[in-house]
């Protein structure tokens, strides 16, 4: 399937289609504290070592379930090459519409490399845009449970609904 970047990216795509899957990436310390700095929330179970080893049936840190979920756009950028993502001087663009389904099935332990899995569930034509409903799956290598499964929705705006919306 070749998709479209900058387009009416849903245009193409057949529910059921597999979006694609975005690189592995590992999840380090020091993106999980900086996480817990900027969202305000330094808890021991992400940013204590020490305290995780003596007190965490992991034993050691794992990463935020809301930075896992964070990583979804960088991982739908990657495993569309970009067909998701509205860019300067084009008319068509991606809002989040938000998310019908989020469960954080695994934990994601430090220096894990994860990565996402992307399929069109659903596609709804409405006068403001396309309403995507994309079923990610964010794999932890080597594990069989995933770290998170979503219902994402997206509406992807177009020139031609713009005028509608006006």
């Amino acid at each position: 399937m070749v998709l479209h970047p900058n387009n009416n990216a849903s245009s193409g795509w057949t529910v059921g289609d597999h979006l694609g899957a975005s690189a592995w990436m590992r999840v380090s310390q020091r993106q999980i504290d900086a996480f817990g700095v900027v969202t305000e929330d330094l808890e021991p179970l992400h940013n204590d070592p020490s305290w995780c080893t003596e007190n965490s049936p992991y034993r050691q840190p794992i990463a935020y379930g809301f930075l896992t979920l964070s990583l979804l756009t960088k991982f739908m950028h990657e495993a569309t090459a970009d067909a998701m993502r509205g860019h300067a001087g084009t008319t068509s663009y991606p809002l989040n519409y938000g998310f019908d389904r989020i469960r954080f099935v695994a934990p994601v332990v430090v220096d894990s490399r994860i990565r996402a899995r992307f399929v069109l569930k659903g596609r709804t034509c409405r006068p403001e845009g396309d309403l995507l409903r994309v079923e990610v799956t964010v794999e932890i290598e080597g594990q069989d449970r995933p770290a998170l499964i979503a219902e994402w929705l997206t509406m992807w705006v177009t020139e031609s609904t713009m005028a509608v919306t006006d």
